[in-house]
């Protein structure tokens, strides 16, 4: 068996993508993506460009985003993105490892990244930070949800498949936030449940450096 962690992903959600749907994509009451995805939207106007990492099968977020921008959807899980296809005619998408992404700088208003960076190894997400920066245009926001430290670069079962999470604690994901150029403009402790139980994440909206944009 493959110890690669982007493999482990990339397999892991081509096999469940409909139980992760049913799950968390429509099985999720008070979805926290849809309040944030609000908060986001205050601060762009319609048509800004938004970049998704780790957008599954479009559900809710990709959809919600798509109603008001021109979203672009990366995921690693072919599975998934053709879910989103279905779902969310009216975006675009790329299958592609978040962390290898080749993107011109300064070409997105927004980045978001829900339920994704725990899937990125520890070392990595430091510098996934300063790649999101570059993306984005000077004054251009992130919102992201960050796990909380319960996991250092392990595989465990999950949705029956063996899956890939690593995480910081909240104080480290700031941290690194502001080494990359971030200001948070939100930061937020928020409980979810969903078909697999209740969770717990580190929800974050942040303005990269530059002369600020709208909102």
């Amino acid at each position: 068996m493959t110890t690669d962690p982007k493999a482990i992903i990339e397999s892991g959600y081509d096999a469940m993508a409909e139980q992760y749907l049913s799950a968390y994509g429509e099985g999720v009451p008070d979805d926290p993506r849809v309040r944030f995805v609000g908060e986001l939207g205050g601060h762009l106007g319609d048509g800004a460009r938004v970049l998704e990492l780790g957008c599954g099968a479009g559900i809710p977020a990709t959809a919600l985003l798509a109603q008001r921008f021109d979203v672009l959807g990366v995921d690693i899980s072919a599975g998934q993105l053709a879910l989103a296809a279905q779902r969310v005619p009216a975006a675009s998408f790329l299958k592609a490892d978040m962390t290898n992404l080749d993107l011109p700088e300064d070409s997105f208003d927004a980045v978001t990244a829900f339920y994704s960076f725990n899937h990125i190894p520890r070392a990595e997400q430091r510098p996934l930070l300063d790649r999101i920066a570059g993306w984005l245009r000077p004054g251009g926001l992130l919102l992201a949800s960050f796990g909380r430290g319960g996991s250092a670069d392990d595989v465990e079962p999950w949705l029956g498949v063996p899956m890939f999470f690593s995480s910081h604690d909240p104080a480290t994901n700031v941290r690194h936030l502001a080494e990359a150029g971030f200001t948070p403009l939100l930061d937020e402790l928020v409980n979810m449940r969903t078909a697999m139980g209740s969770e717990s994440w580190q929800w974050v909206l942040a303005r990269v450096a530059g002369d600020g944009g709208e909102g």
